[in-house]
């Protein structure tokens, strides 16, 4: 069964607008060396999916920077490959604010390619998807659409979609934004769809005046759809807030959570030529991911480090998240802290969040 991809790099972004202001979801930095984006790109490429459409909107800079020709995920082809999908509805270029105004604008994509299926992919999830495992499935459901859940307690967000299905996995309940009360099976923006099914839902759409996928599609005619659950087990990480992008990094120190995403299949990501980190005399690191270029004079502790970060001697960093060039001055103390990158903190400064409200830093800014 053959399948071409869909990633959308710029849905969610309302959930952490702190991170998202300046650049898409899909390219907001996470553990350490990777971006959102790589997830769900090296899972459809895992499952031998060669040509994936990226659809953008704004802020989209440090995405196109970051996949480049996609030569990192061995999608820089001749035929197919990665293929950036322009933001607009229609000639008139009205930029695209919904995923229904997205699959509208990329019509004409889907009409050329002549895969099978569609998967659609947004970028707020960290997990190693088998998307040929979902293909299967939804071949052998004979389903028109397959949407992956992950049974968790509900975290209320500006929208989710939450799911119910009989024994043999047919969903009989979708609920849109339902009570945010314990566990279900929560929709995590991962869908198999046929191509040319989908390629009618949406012409009809266009006809009717519809605006939400979710709402006017999926909701209105379940009954007459056969839609399918398919029930993911794995570890799934959603960032659907800054206490979760904050607990999701912080799992990576966990061997169990880092074995699970990044053993089995590769997690491909842009591979930047930086010189080893160093360590000085005085420095301690206990549990934490240095990434390369970094300079520890200090103290760190249970903390993940970007490329480039300097720690000066005297400083403590605990429980903290620090992107790309960042400076901690000597003595300063920081802990559940997240800052952007080329933020400066300078000599004895303290600084304290917690995990349910860890404390953030602005891109560029020193204090």
């Amino acid at each position: 069964m053959t399948a071409v991809g869909v990633i959308f790099s710029s849905m969610n972004e309302e959930n952490i607008p702190e991170l998202s202001n300046n650049r898409t979801m899909a390219s907001v930095p996470f553990g350490g060396r990777y971006r959102m984006i790589d997830f769900a790109l090296s899972n459809m490429v895992n499952a031998g999916i060669t040509t994936v459409g990226l659809m953008t909107k704004t802020n989209y800079q440090s995405l196109i920077d970051h996949v480049g020709s996609g030569k990192e995920w061995d999608l820089a082809r001749k035929d197919g490959g990665m293929i950036l999908l322009p933001p607009y509805v229609d000639q008139n270029e009205t930029v695209v604010n919904t995923r229904l105004e997205a699959l509208k604008g990329i019509i004409g994509f889907l009409q050329r390619r002549k895969e099978d299926n569609v998967v659609l992919c947004d970028c707020d999830g960290v997990a190693r998807f088998d998307i040929q495992d979902i293909l299967n499935f939804h071949e052998e459901k004979g389903a028109d659409i397959t949407m992956v859940t992950h049974n968790h307690s509900i975290v209320k967000t500006h929208y989710y979609i939450t799911l119910k299905s009989d024994k043999e996995g047919r969903v009989n309940e979708l609920r849109i934004n339902p009570p945010a009360k314990g566990k279900a099976d929560v929709y995590v923006n991962v869908m198999v769809i046929n191509r040319n099914y989908l390629i009618n839902l949406v012409s009809n759409a266009i006809a009717c005046g519809y605006t939400s996928f979710g709402r006017d599609i999926l909701a209105k005619n379940l009954d007459s759809m056969k839609v399918y659950n398919y029930k993911f087990t794995g570890y799934y990480g959603g960032i659907k807030s800054m206490a979760t992008y904050f607990k999701h990094n912080m799992a990576l120190l966990d061997k169990d959570v880092r074995s699970e995403l990044f053993s089995a299949r590769d997690i491909y990501t842009k591979v930047k030529d930086s010189a080893p980190s160093k360590y000085g005399d005085d420095a301690k690191v206990s549990n934490s991911l240095i990434s390369d270029g970094c300079e520890i004079h200090g103290t760190v502790k249970n903390s993940i480090l970007f490329r480039g970060v300097k720690v000066e001697r005297g400083a403590v960093v605990e429980n903290c998240i620090l992107m790309q060039d960042n400076v901690i001055g000597e003595n300063a103390k920081i802990n559940c802290v997240i800052t952007d990158k080329n933020v400066v903190i300078r000599d004895r400064r303290t600084l304290s969040g917690c995990e349910a409200l860890p404390y953030f830093v602005q891109k560029g800014m020193m204090l």
